[in-house]
């Protein structure tokens, strides 16, 4: 059974830094075709912020993070990461990392591309 554990998640002043982690199990995290993180603020929908395809083969941030944010993945650790710096309380929100064995994805991937989820983690920055 394929499952997705993140951590990493908590409070962080604006201008500092917040590495989230998603580890796999069940799955080797080489083989997804795409993994990527989504957030989600309070009564807005769960937006992608960044992918990665099979052996980064593709990367992709929203402008909202690109320059800030970095997704990478531990093989040998079988876990994704997400390196928060220079982060802005325009960045509080739950995060979701997420996982296709199907599709690989592009600029206009979406939620419905992944179907493997982690539980979500809190992060709030304040000013």
């Amino acid at each position: 059974q394929r499952q997705l554990v993140e951590s990493g998640g908590g409070s962080v002043q604006a201008g500092g830094s917040l590495r989230l982690s998603c580890a796999a199990s069940g799955y080797v995290v080489d083989d997804y075709y795409c993994m990527g993180w989504f957030r989600q603020e309070p009564g807005k929908e769960r937006k992608g912020i960044t992918y990665r395809n099979k052996r980064g083969a593709f990367t992709f941030y929203t402008d909202a993070v690109k320059g800030r944010f970095t997704i990478s993945v531990d093989s040998a650790k079988n876990t994704l990461y997400l390196e928060m710096d220079n982060v802005t309380p325009e960045d509080t929100a739950i995060y979701y990392c997420a996982a296709s064995t199907l599709y690989y994805c592009n600029r206009e991937s979406g939620a419905d591309y992944f179907a493997d989820w982690g539980q979500g983690t809190q992060v709030t920055v304040s000013s």
